[in-house]
């Protein structure tokens, strides 16, 4: 069973190869993905890596978390599943509204 590893604290110019390669010396790399900025194009700075078992995993945590990897310290761990985010709150909680603008919501 492959078990998922968030990898944080990458510079943005680490490729998905450097991140296969640097990982394949604890066991076998499944899949290396570097998240990108929807809206730019550009690293965003952290990326999943797959390891094929458990073991590998824990491997790849011990060898590499806070180990420098193009000039930073990386951070490695398992990788949690995604929380629920509302739709379109920025993930910040409730929407407050608490009127007094420019009589835009009706004469009082």
């Amino acid at each position: 069973m492959s078990t998922k590893l968030f990898v944080g604290n990458l510079s943005f110019k680490t490729t998905e190869n450097d991140l296969q390669d640097a990982f394949a010396a604890f066991g076998s790399v499944v899949e290396a993905n570097i998240m990108m900025d929807r809206m730019t194009g550009r690293p965003r700075g952290f990326a999943f890596v797959t390891m094929a078992s458990p073991e590998e995993a824990q491997k790849a945590i011990e060898g590499l978390h806070g180990k420098e990897f193009d000039g930073r310290a990386l951070t490695v761990n398992i990788a949690r599943p995604r929380e629920e985010r509302p739709a379109g709150g920025g993930g910040r909680g409730p929407r407050r509204d608490f009127g007094g603008g420019r009589g835009d919501r009706g004469e009082r």
